[in-house]
C-alpha cells in the first residue's frame, strides 16, 4: 500500500514539474535561510561560554554623566582593579590588561622576524581569571616573571614549529622573553583576540602613574566569590567612588563617570557602543533582527508550502471522486495526501541540506567565522530537520487530504471543481499571509534603501581633511625614533611625495584621551580633549585648514614647548566664544614621563583649525589639540601624487630599509583605513540586500500560490464573463484588484515599522542622514509591480482559456 502511495506521490510529482519546482524551491529556500542564521546565530550565542566559572566574570566600564552620557568606555582607570581587590571582600580576583598596541609587535626567533598584532600586557592574575586551556606548558606562575611571555598555538607554530617552545627565548621588539606557556587553538570565541600575552611587569609604568584615577587606558576584570551579588557590588562600588575617592581628588580631577559591571558572557554581542574596545565585538540588535527574520521566512515558506499545495489539490477532485467511487476509504485518501506532502517536503529539506552546505563556506568568508554544519556529528540537528520533514509534511498536506477526502462522489463528478465547504472560509487566513509576508519584504526593502544611502554617506562625506595618496605606518627601530628627522628629509625626497610628517594620533588610528587645563569663568579648569602630537608639516600633509590664527613655525623655536592648535569644537567646549578670541589663550597640559611624571607644559594657542574626523562618523566630534611633542612620534604619513604610485612606494620602501633594515615595513593608505572602519555597516548592507530577494521570492510564491487558488476557484465565472464579451484585460483587472489591495494594505502596516526601526539605527551615528521619503515610496511601487507581475500570470493563463473547457461540464 505505502508503495502504490509513494508511486502515485512521485507520478503527480513529475507530471506537474513546475508547480512541485515552485513548492519545493519555496520551502528548500526558506529552510536554507533559516539554517545559515540559525548557525550564525548559535555561533554568536557561544562566546566566552567555554571559559570556567564565566557566569563569575564581569568587566568594569564607565559612562559618562552629564553632556557626554552616552559615552560608554571599556577601558578604565588603573586604580578600579586596585579598589576592588583591597575594599571588597566579595571580590576574588581582580585582573587589568593593557594593549601593546604597535610599540611592541616584533616578535623574534633567530632570523625569523614578524609583526604580531594583538598581543596584550597582562596582570599575573589573568589566568586566574580566565582559566584558558594550555597546550604546553601551565597556568600556574606563567606571567609571575616580568620577562614571561605565554603564545597563542599558531603563533607558536610559526616561530618554532610543532616542538614544545617552552624555556626557549623569543624577542619582542628587540627585548627577550622566555616562553612560559602555548594557549590551545581553542579561543575562537573568546571576546578578546589573543596572539600573545606579556606581563604587566614588562611595561614598566610609572607608579605615580598607575595610581591616577584619571588614566583610563586598562581593561579591567573582575571574578566574584561564589555567591556573591553582582549588583550589589556594582552599587557598592559606585557608593564608594563618591564617598572616598571624589573628596580626594582636586576640583578639576573630578571624575564624570559612572563605573559599571559587565557580564563577560555580555562583552561580545552588548558592546557593540562601547569606546576604544578591542574586543571581538557582535551586535545583539542584529542577532534579534536575523532571528526573527529567519523565523518569519521559515514560517512563511510553510504556509506557502500549504497555500500551493491547496491550490494544486483543488485539481484533484474527480480523482478523489473516483477514488471513493471504488471503494477507498477516507483514511486511504488521506494517507495518500499526507505521503504526497512529506515527499515533497523530504525532497525540500534534502535540497536545503545541501544549499546550507554549499553556502556556508562564502558565508564563513563573508562573517569571517569558521562555522560548520556537520548533520552526522550534530544529532540534535539531525533530528530537528527530521521533525521539520514531519512536521511540515504532516500539515501541509493535512488540511487538502480531510477536505477533499470529505467529498461526497456524487457532487465531485458532477462537476470538475469544488466551489464551496472548507476552502472558502478561511480567506482571511490566506488573505492575512499575504499582508504579513508583503509588509516584512516592504520593510526590509526600505531598510535595505536606507541602509544603503548611510553607508553611501559614511564612504564619501567630508571629513574635513584630504585622504587619498596618503600612505603611512608606524616607525621601527631605535635607529629611526633617533633620526627621524633625517629619515623625514630622505623621504620627501623620494620623487612622487608631496609632503611628509611624522606624530602621534593621524585620522583613523585609536588615540587615547587626555586632560588640558584651560581657563573657565576665570579660572583654570581640565577638560577632557584628544591629544595630537604633530609636527611642522601635520596641517600641510593632512590638508588641514585653519581658520584664523597660524600653523606651527621651525623658523619660531618658541613653538615647540608654548604653542597649541585647537579645533573648532574646542573652542566651543572651552568657552572661547569665537576662534579669533581663542588666539592668545593660555593653557597648560600636564606632562607625563619616567623622569618627571606630573610637569607642566604651558603655552599659548597660536591657531584654530576647522573640525576634521579624525575618529569613525559614529562618534560626535570631540574637542582636538595639537602641539608639538618628538616623544609621542611613532608614525609617518606620506602625502603622494596622484600618478606613478607604485614607483614612490618602492622609493619610501628603500628610504625605510637605509634606516631600519631589520625590521619590515608595515604600510596602509588612509583611505583604506577609514574604509576599515565602516565593514559592519557594508555587510549589513549585502545581508539585507540577501534576505529582501529571499523574502520578496517567498512572498511572490505565496501569491501565486493564491492566485492559483482563485483562479481555479473562478474557472466557470471566468468563462461566463468570456462569453458575455470580457477581454483578457477586464478578466486580468478583476483577479488582481484584491490582492494588490492587499499589497497596499502590507506597505501601509511596514511603513511606521520601518521609520522607527531605521530612526533607532541611525542613532548609533554621531553623523547620519535623514530617512529619505523616496525610500518608502519606492519600496511600495516596487512591492506592488512584483505583486502585479505575480498575479498577472495565473491571471492571463486563466483569461486565456476557451470558456468552452470551463463551461461544458454543466
Amino acid at each position: 500500500m505505502l508503495k502504490n502511495y509513494l508511486n502515485v506521490a512521485y507520478r503527480n510529482l513529475i507530471r506537474h514539474k513546475g508547480f512541485s519546482f515552485l513548492n519545493i524551491a519555496g520551502l528548500a529556500l526558506g529552510v536554507t535561510a533559516c539554517l545559515l542564521i540559525g548557525l550564525f546565530v548559535y555561533d554568536e550565542l557561544q562566546y566566552d561560554k567555554f571559559v570556567p566559572n564565566g557566569n563569575r566574570i564581569y568587566r568594569v566600564y564607565t559612562q559618562q554623566t552629564g553632556s557626554h552620557a552616552p559615552d560608554i568606555h571599556s577601558s578604565v582607570s588603573p586604580m578600579f582593579a586596585t579598589v576592588l581587590k583591597q575594599e571588597f571582600p566579595e571580590v576574588e580576583q581582580t585582573m587589568r590588561i593593557l594593549m601593546t598596541g604597535t610599540s611592541l609587535n616584533l616578535l623574534e626567533v633567530g632570523e625569523k622576524k614578524i609583526y604580531i598584532e594583538n598581543g596584550l600586557f597582562a596582570d599575573s592574575t589573568f589566568f586566574g581569571v580566565f582559566q584558558l586551556p594550555f597546550k604546553y606548558g601551565s597556568a600556574a606562575h606563567a606571567l609571575d616573571a616580568p620577562t614571561s611571555v605565554v603564545l597563542a598555538e599558531d603563533v607558536a607554530l610559526r616561530f618554532f614549529g610543532n616542538v614544545n617552545p617552552v624555556g626557549k627565548e623569543l624577542k619582542i621588539s628587540k627585548s627577550t622573553f622566555l616562553v612560559t606557556g602555548v594557549l590551545e587553538n581553542s579561543l575562537s570565541k573568546f571576546h578578546l583576540k589573543i596572539n600573545y600575552i606579556v606581563p604587566l611587569a614588562a611595561a614598566q609604568l610609572p607608579k605615580k602613574r598607575m595610581g591616577n584615577w584619571g588614566w583610563q587606558q586598562f581593561y579591567t576584570y573582575v571574578k566574584l566569590k561564589p555567591g556573591a551579588d553582582a549588583n550589589q557590588t556594582q552599587a557598592k562600588l559606585q557608593n564608594y567612588l563618591v564617598q572616598k575617592v571624589q573628596p580626594t581628588l582636586s576640583e578639576e580631577d573630578r571624575l564624570t563617570s559612572v563605573p559599571y559591571l559587565q557580564p563577560l558572557f555580555e562583552a561580545h554581542l552588548y558592546s557593540s557602543s562601547f569606546k576604544y574596545d578591542p574586543g571581538v565585538k557582535g551586535n545583539i540588535t542584529y542577532v534579534k533582527a536575523l532571528s526573527i527574520i529567519a523565523a518569519f521566512i521559515l514560517l512563511i515558506a510553510g504556509f506557502n508550502f500549504v497555500n500551493l499545495a491547496t491550490a494544486k489539490s483543488m485539481q484533484r477532485a474527480k480523482e478523489v471522486g473516483i477514488r471513493k467511487t471504488i471503494g477507498a476509504s477516507q483514511q486511504q485518501l488521506m494517507l495518500q495526501f499526507l505521503t504526497e506532502t512529506v515527499l515533497l517536503t523530504l525532497v525540500s529539506v534534502v535540497l536545503a541540506t545541501v544549499l546550507t552546505a554549499l553556502l556556508l563556506p562564502p558565508l564563513n568568508t563573508f562573517t569571517d567565522k569558521s562555522m560548520t554544519f556537520d548533520l552526522l556529528r550534530s544529532p540534535a540537528l539531525l533530528g530537528l530537520l527530521a521533525l521539520l520533514t514531519v512536521v511540515v509534511g504532516l500539515v501541509a498536506g493535512f488540511y487538502p487530504a480531510l477536505v477533499l477526502s470529505s467529498f461526497q462522489p456524487v457532487k465531485v463528478l458532477k462537476s470538475a471543481v469544488v466551489t464551496e465547504g472548507i476552502f472558502g472560509r478561511v480567506q482571511w487566513l490566506r488573505h492575512g499571509l499575504i499582508v504579513v509576508q508583503f509588509a516584512l519584504s516592504v520593510f526590509l526593502i526600505i531598510c535595505a534603501l536606507v541602509v544603503f544611502k548611510q553607508v553611501s554617506y559614511l564612504h564619501n562625506k567630508d571629513l574635513g581633511f584630504n585622504r587619498d595618496q596618503i600612505m603611512f605606518f608606524p616607525m621601527r627601530g631605535e635607529n629611526m625614533n633617533k633620526q627621524y628627522e633625517t629619515f623625514k628629509n630622505e623621504l620627501q625626497q623620494v620623487p612622487g611625495v608631496v609632503s611628509t610628517s611624522i606624530g602621534y594620533g593621524f585620522p583613523g588610528d585609536q588615540v587615547a584621551g587626555d586632560g588640558l587645563i584651560v581657563p573657565t569663568n576665570g579660572e583654570m579648569k581640565e577638560h577632557s580633549v584628544t591629544q595630537l602630537m604633530v609636527d611642522y608639516d601635520y596641517i600641510k600633509t593632512l590638508g588641514l585648514q585653519l581658520v584664523t590664527g597660524r600653523d606651527f613655525s621651525k623658523e619660531l623655536s618658541d613653538d615647540k614647548d608654548h604653542a597649541f592648535i585647537i579645533n573648532e569644537t574646542a573652542v566651543k567646549e572651552f568657552g572661547f566664544g569665537t576662534p579669533q578670541q581663542a588666539i592668545g589663550q593660555t593653557v597648560k597640559w600636564t606632562v607625563w614621563s619616567d623622569t618627571n611624571p606630573d610637569s607642566l607644559k604651558v603655552g599659548k594657542i597660536i591657531g584654530v583649525v576647522k573640525d576634521f574626523h579624525y575618529k569613525s562618523l559614529y562618534d560626535k566630534l570631540e574637542p582636538a589639540v595639537l602641539q608639538i611633542f618628538p616623544a609621542a612620534y611613532w608614525k609617518v604619513a606620506v602625502k603622494m601624487k596622484g600618478e606613478n604610485i607604485g614607483s614612490s612606494i618602492e622609493g619610501v620602501k628603500q628610504v625605510w630599509a637605509k634606516f631600519s633594515p631589520d625590521s619590515p615595513i608595515e604600510y596602509r593608505f588612509l583611505d583604506e583605513n577609514f574604509d576599515k572602519m565602516y565593514q559592519s555597516e557594508d555587510k549589513l548592507q549585502t545581508l539585507l540586500w540577501v534576505f529582501t530577494g529571499v523574502a520578496i521570492f517567498v512572498a511572490c510564491l505565496g501569491l501565486y500560490g493564491l492566485a492559483a487558488y482563485a483562479a481555479e476557484r473562478r474557472k466557470k465565472e471566468i468563462g461566463i464573463r468570456k462569453v458575455l464579451g470580457a477581454d483578457v484585460s477586464t478578466i486580468v483587472g478583476l483577479l488582481s484588484k484584491e490582492f494588490v489591495k492587499l499589497v497596499v494594505v502590507a506597505a501601509v502596516i511596514a511603513f511606521p515599522v520601518a521609520w522607527l526601526v531605521m530612526r533607532n539605527w541611525l542613532q548609533d551615528f554621531a553623523y547620519r542622514i535623514d530617512i529619505p521619503l523616496w525610500a518608502f515610496v519606492a519600496a511600495g511601487v516596487a512591492a506592488a509591480l512584483i505583486a502585479f507581475l505575480t498575479i498577472s500570470y495565473q491571471a492571463i493563463k486563466a483569461a486565456t482559456i476557451n470558456p468552452i473547457k470551463n463551461l461544458r461540464t454543466e
